[in-house]
């Protein structure tokens, strides 16, 4: 498909939930994934592009960091809370989980990043056309 199809906007936890699913933020009918750690370049049913320009997923590294940091926090808490465990034990238990977990995360955070931008830019052409439908005032000189 070469251009894109136009579509009524989503709500923000239609985007989200879509992002969950791994789905097109746009459309939700199509994967965002090929294989484990390959992108599509474009939904095949809506054509939204993915990947804006070079470096767009570099937000996602980000999410993917708050998503790694709240496990390995929570977990070392939940572990001291209720376990009672030493600190050795608790570094034993997360450092592997923190090692592994960008990794699983690395599709979500991914999602996310572009279910995020998808809405802002939503947001945005909102915005222009509602400024564009706005009669100007004259200015007197």
């Amino acid at each position: 498909m070469s251009g894109t199809v136009p579509l009524a906007a989503p709500r923000p936890a239609v985007v989200l939930g879509r992002a969950l699913r791994l789905r097109c933020p746009r459309c939700g009918r199509t994967r965002l994934f090929a294989g484990w750690f390959r992108m599509r370049d474009t939904c095949a049913a809506c054509g939204l592009r993915y990947e804006r320009e070079q470096g767009y997923f570099v937000g996602a590294i980000y999410v993917n960091y708050l998503l790694t940091a709240a496990l390995g926090l929570g977990g070392v808490l939940l572990l001291d809370g209720i376990l009672g465990l030493s600190l050795a034990q608790q570094l034993a238990l997360a450092i592997p989980c923190m090692l592994l977990a960008p990794l699983l995360f690395f599709r979500h955070a991914r999602s996310l990043w572009l279910a995020i931008g998808y809405l802002v830019e939503t947001l945005d052409d909102r915005a222009a056309r509602q400024a564009s439908r706005r009669p100007r005032r004259a200015t007197r000189r």
